[in-house]
């Protein structure tokens, strides 16, 4: 077993495969033993700060469940809290907390911040969002593809929308379990170049496209997120037009493979980018996913803390 005590989650680039291949059989078993009734309070007296930037239902509950289910305590910040970069800067937010508390969690705007704040850093951080990640996000979607199919290699996951946070860390977690990538996005939505270049040199077969008939023939499983994000709120009525064409309806859903699974990592916006239809039907593994959120971020704040 890998010691992973310690150790930051600012990116699924930062992990090996075998450590990405822990954290998931530590969220089976971890779910296994909330199934079961089973108390496993690893981190039984340790704490965990909460500190939130941008609002969530998943991640605050997932988070402080989670330090519940492990014996330990979670404390919320909310945004007026702390006021980095405002209020005091944000080294001495992480020199601060790492002197109180056992692990911090960040859900934030900037990707430097998590990065600056592990940095300064004693005790583990996990980035449980900024504009540029998600990993706690692709981490638990590939977990959930693998017990759904009870295999990731060679298969083919399809990412139709925005080539956002979400979008990033899906192509980096793919690469590390050898998942095929297709992305289709409008001109001008693409993923970053930069985290492109990244996951290729991990090993990442991606196609991207402008057509999502063309990146879902053959997927074993759909993606698809919001068009707007948090703070793209100006841009909503320009994004709605220029996205339209790319919404998972039925139509585009029978166009993969006959046993494809239907990924959102929620809120959904529907009859957006994806119907209600698709939520519901035979092919949407949604909510078993937002319930995996749950077991994998155990999982990682078990292994780190």
């Amino acid at each position: 077993m890998i010691d992973m005590k310690g150790k930051n989650l600012v990116s699924v680039h930062d992990l090996s495969r075998e450590e990405v291949d822990q954290i998931f059989k530590t969220a089976e078993y971890l779910k296994m033993k909330k199934k079961t009734g089973e108390k496993c309070e690893i981190l039984k007296d340790k704490t965990l700060a909460m500190i939130f930037e941008k609002p969530s239902l998943r991640t605050r509950v997932t988070f402080e469940t989670g330090m519940t289910q492990l014996g330990g305590h979670a404390i919320y910040l909310a945004p007026t809290d702390i006021q980095m970069g405002k209020r005091e800067p944000v080294y001495d937010v992480a020199r601060n907390l790492s002197r109180w508390v056992d692990g911090i969690m960040i859900r934030t705007f900037s990707n430097d911040i998590v990065v600056e704040l592990a940095e300064e850093s004693k005790v583990p951080v996990i980035n449980a969002l900024s504009d540029l990640l998600h990993p706690c996000q692709s981490l638990t979607d590939l977990f959930t593809v693998y017990e759904k199919k009870r295999v990731l290699e060679g298969l083919k996951l399809a990412y139709v929308g925005d080539g956002n946070n979400v979008c990033h860390s899906l192509m980096f977690t793919c690469a590390k379990l050898d998942v095929k990538m297709s992305i289709a996005c409008p001109d001008g939505y693409e993923p970053s170049k930069e985290i492109e270049k990244l996951a290729k040199e991990d090993g990442l077969e991606l196609m991207i496209t402008e057509n999502p008939e063309k990146a879902v023939k053959e997927a074993d499983v759909i993606y698809t997120d919001v068009w707007t994000s948090m703070g793209q709120e100006s841009e909503k009525e320009k994004r709605l037009d220029i996205f339209r064409n790319y919404q998972v309806n039925m139509d585009l859903v029978r166009k993969a493979k006959s046993d494809v699974i239907v990924m959102h990592c929620l809120p959904a916006h529907y009859d957006e980018e994806i119907t209600k239809e698709v939520i519901e039907s035979k092919y949407s593994v949604v909510y078993d996913e937002a319930e995996n959120r749950l077991h994998v971020q155990k999982a990682v704040m078990a292994l780190t803390m």
